[in-house]
């Protein structure tokens, strides 16, 4: 792929110093062949999703980085899992379970993507506050494809779970808009 892409990807841990998990992985993105972190949300705590038959689990911490790439979807989906497996990611079947990192790509420009490993958007964003108000942060005027303008996701959104805890270190904090 020729073309730069403005992908936006949700990080996640748990696990292990969570929020070094997060710096790592967002410094690995940074040095993938055709990307370039051009701008990451702050860092966000919140409970971990609470399901039947997943036991209680430390709080969250969570970002979202916006990834200019050159690397198609399935390409970029194939180096997030990479960069997992190097943070030790285990999938052992638990949804919702503990995880060291958690990488997702939620949106690739504003492609739709429909492959079995893979949905663009990420099927869950708009119900994730998580994701949501964090992808907001450094992206106010996204649109997601087929549902429209993200602030509106967001206004339906509790995001009062979520405790702001500080920046990525190394990386300012600025918005897409403010690069453009």
């Amino acid at each position: 792929m020729s073309t730069a892409i403005t992908a936006y990807v949700g990080l996640g841990s748990n696990l292990d110093q969570p929020r070094r998990q997060i710096e790592r992985a967002v410094v690995r993105l940074d040095l993938l062949p055709g990307c370039r972190v051009r701008a990451v949300s702050s860092l966000y705590r919140n409970p971990a999703l609470q399901a039947p038959g997943v036991p209680p689990q430390p709080d969250f911490i969570n970002a979202v980085a916006a990834v200019e790439t050159r690397q198609g979807p399935l390409a970029l989906l194939d180096a997030l899992l990479g960069i997992e497996a190097e943070h030790q990611r285990r999938r052992d079947g638990v949804r919702w379970g503990p995880r060291t990192l958690d990488l997702d790509l939620l949106l690739y420009g504003q492609m739709q993507v429909e492959e079995p490993r893979l949905q663009v958007p990420h099927p869950e964003l708009s119900q994730r506050p998580f994701v949501v108000h964090p992808l907001l942060e450094i992206a106010p005027g996204v649109r997601l494809p087929g549902a429209g303008a993200l602030a509106d996701a967001a206004a339906a959104v509790a995001a009062d779970t979520l405790e702001r805890i500080g920046a990525v270190a190394g990386f300012e904090h600025v918005s897409v808009q403010e690069l453009a």
